[in-house]
C-alpha cells in the first residue's frame, strides 16, 4: 500500500503558486485602477470645445503665424516681485511700441490656476502687469497690441522659482 506523503514545510506547492499569481495580478489591477481614477479626476481632457470648428481655422492661424515669424521680432519675458514684464524688439533691435495687452498664464497639466492679466505700457516696447505666480512651470501666452491687424502672439514655457523667472 502506498502512502501519500504530506508536503514538507519548505516545499513549493500549487497553493503557493496560486497565491503568488493572485498577488501579482492583484497588484497590477490595483495600480491600473488607481492610475485610471487619478487621470480621470485630475484633468478634464477638454482642449477645444468643438474640434471640427477649430480645424476650420487652422490654415488661417498658420498663415498668421508665418507672417508674424517673417517680421523677425523678438520678445523677452521677465518676472520678479509680483510683476510680469514683456518687451518686444523689431528685427533691428529697436523697441516696438506696445499698447495695452494681455498675458494668459496656465499650468501644463492643470487648469485650476489659469489666470489672465491685463498688461499696461511701461515704456520702451515694454508692457507689464501684476500677477502672483507660484513656483513651478507655467505656459505664458502673450497677446501684445503692437499696431498689427491682429495681436502679436507668443507662447513660451517658463519656470518660476523663489518668485523669480528662471
Amino acid at each position: 500500500m502506498m502512502r501519500q506523503s504530506s508536503p514538507s514545510s519548505g516545499e513549493f506547492t500549487g497553493r503557493h503558486m496560486l497565491l503568488v499569481m493572485l498577488a501579482f495580478f492583484g497588484v497590477i489591477i490595483a495600480v491600473n485602477v488607481t492610475m485610471a481614477t487619478l487621470a480621470n479626476t485630475s484633468w478634464s481632457g477638454l482642449i477645444v470645445k468643438n474640434s471640427y470648428v477649430a480645424s476650420q481655422h487652422f490654415n488661417a492661424q498658420a498663415r498668421a503665424a508665418r507672417a508674424q515669424t517673417a517680421l523677425g521680432w523678438t520678445g523677452t519675458m521677465g518676472y520678479a516681485d509680483g510683476t510680469f514684464r514683456y518687451t518686444l524688439a523689431d528685427a533691428g533691435g529697436a523697441p516696438v511700441r506696445l499698447d495695452a495687452s494681455q498675458a494668459f498664464f496656465r499650468r501644463p497639466v492643470d487648469d485650476r490656476h489659469d489666470e489672465t492679466i491685463p498688461m499696461e505700457p511701461a515704456g520702451r516696447g515694454t508692457v507689464s502687469g501684476a500677477v502672483d505666480l507660484k513656483d513651478g512651470i507655467w505656459i505664458v501666452e502673450i497677446a501684445a497690441a503692437a499696431g498689427l491687424d491682429a495681436p502679436y502672439r507668443e507662447v513660451k514655457r517658463i519656470s518660476v522659482r523663489g518668485g523669480v523667472l528662471q
